[in-house]
């Protein structure tokens, strides 16, 4: 498991502004992106290595 103290969390920009679909990331840890639920920030969190987070937001559509 990852230690994600001092991650320093954001909303996503792709985040629905009416309080659902909340997205957070953390990507000022060495070596590991964070990802977790904004309304649950207590919850579990998903970590992915900067590779694999860099080839999963290319991979999203771009909003105009």
């Amino acid at each position: 498991m990852s230690d994600l103290t001092g991650a320093m969390w954001r909303k996503s920009s792709r985040s629905g502004g009416n309080g659902g679909q909340c997205v957070e990331v953390a990507d000022n840890l060495s070596g590991v992106v964070g990802v977790r639920d904004s309304k649950d920030p207590t919850g579990p969190a998903l970590v992915f290595g900067p590779t694999a987070w860099r080839a999963f937001v290319a991979q999203l559509p771009e909003q105009h």
